[in-house]
């Protein structure tokens, strides 16, 4: 576990290159549990490969909606803590049990086998999660794959995922680790990592025989 905070350069560069629980869902399909095969997917290949060649992650746009959030996580943890379980910070945890590693940010610890999940969400999407989800007892499956990884990762038992929305009730959901659709996950990870280490030595092969000349990295700050 890595004691640092969330969006902070010391927490950039833990998960350089890592695959990590937040972008799963780029090389699984929800929907199948299979192996994604898209441009989404391929974007992401490249991304990891490339933060792995250089050791640097690439600026990226912060939006407004990804500071709202950043500021609605906040007040969803206070709520969660005051009216349902103490938690604990951390900012990042890593586990290389499978020969790779994947890494998970959650938004807090509870207990001794819980998480926190937290997504700040538009109040129309709000009012869907109690009527659809909190109603019949499930989750929007767009977080799935996210929680599942980080139940892996963590080696915890559950996740509370807490759905925000400012004026709106906050809305908490239970979810169970589970092992079939953990090794579904697994097996996707396993096969991208080799491909990724595949193409690495495809690539320094590739440069060393172009006789490619190396250029300066000029750094640049994150757009917001």
């Amino acid at each position: 576990m890595h004691d640092i905070d969330h969006g902070s350069e010391a927490w950039i560069k833990a998960r350089c290159g890592l695959l990590t629980a937040s972008e799963m869902k780029l090389i699984i399909t929800p929907d199948t549990l299979k192996a994604a095969s898209n441009d989404k997917e391929r974007s992401h290949f490249y991304e990891l490969l490339a933060q792995r060649i250089t050791g640097e992650v690439e600026p990226s746009y912060v939006s407004d909606d990804m500071l709202r959030g950043q500021e609605d996580e906040f007040e969803a943890l206070s709520l969660y803590a005051k009216h349902h379980a103490p938690t604990e910070h951390v900012g990042f945890i890593t586990n290389d049990k499978w020969d790779f590693t994947l890494g998970y940010s959650p938004d807090a610890l509870v207990g001794s086998d819980g998480l926190v999940e937290c997504k700040s969400r538009r109040q129309k999407y709000q009012v869907e999660t109690f009527l659809v989800h909190v109603a019949e007892g499930t989750i929007p499956k767009e977080y799935a794959i996210q929680i599942q990884t980080g139940l892996l990762v963590s080696e915890r038992n559950w996740c509370d995922l807490v759905s925000y929305s400012g004026g709106l009730p906050l809305a908490v959901m239970r979810v169970a680790a589970d092992p079939q659709v953990q090794d579904k996950i697994l097996a996707a990870a396993s096969s991208f990592e080799a491909r990724i280490r595949e193409a690495m030595d495809r690539y320094h092969a590739v440069v060393a025989s172009a006789g490619a000349i190396p250029t300066k990295r000029i750094p640049r700050e994150i757009m917001a």
